[in-house]
């Protein structure tokens, strides 16, 4: 939240209409459901899940002829990052070097939670194993930790849940054998 302040604080002193750009903290099912359903609001930018971005294109359809009258948007929009599964295929071309590069930049920047992180690394077999090795190596070297510290590379997950979830999945492929 202090980040989120500091930039809205930033971009209304570069220029941004105060009426443009506001910024409001709170849970997104409660703070989330009152804005979508406001008839004010024309559009929504949203990141997060799909069944989350689900609810509020319904929220932002449920309008009323006698909003529309009132002065709401017919057809609000929405813009929504679901995330995915983001895969990177590589051939016996490639450099592998750069594609360690990539890899780990992909994966591991923001403890792999960005909805562009790495997700799937398909590999011609030519290529595996020179690259299994230079990569295996790369994540090695990777220092787990406070982000505070400039030596850390990766930082910790969003919260708990995710921790858990991360771990019950690399417990489940570890005794599947995969």
């Amino acid at each position: 939240p202090l980040v989120a302040a500091k930039a809205v604080a930033l971009l209304h002193a570069a220029g941004i209409p105060r009426n443009a750009l506001q910024l409001l903290l709170g849970a997104g099912a409660t703070v989330g459901q009152q804005l979508t359903s406001s008839p004010s609001v024309s559009g929504v930018c949203f990141t997060g899940s799909t069944a989350t971005s689900r609810l509020i294109e319904r929220s932002l359809a449920s309008r009323t002829q006698s909003d529309i009258d009132n002065g709401a948007h017919e057809n609000p929009l929405l813009m929504a990052e679901t995330g995915g599964i983001n895969a990177m295929i590589v051939d016996s071309s490639a450099l592998t070097e750069q594609v360690v590069r990539d890899c780990i930049m992909s994966a591991f920047q923001s403890a792999g939670q960005r909805c562009s992180a790495l997700r799937v690394l398909y590999v011609q077999k030519e290529a595996e194993q020179r690259l299994i090795t230079m990569l295996t190596g790369a994540m090695d070297c990777l220092s787990m930790g406070n982000p505070w510290q400039l030596s850390t590379d990766v930082g910790p997950v969003i919260d708990e849940t995710a921790y858990n979830n991360i771990s019950n999945y690399i417990k489940h492929h570890t005794s599947a054998g995969s």
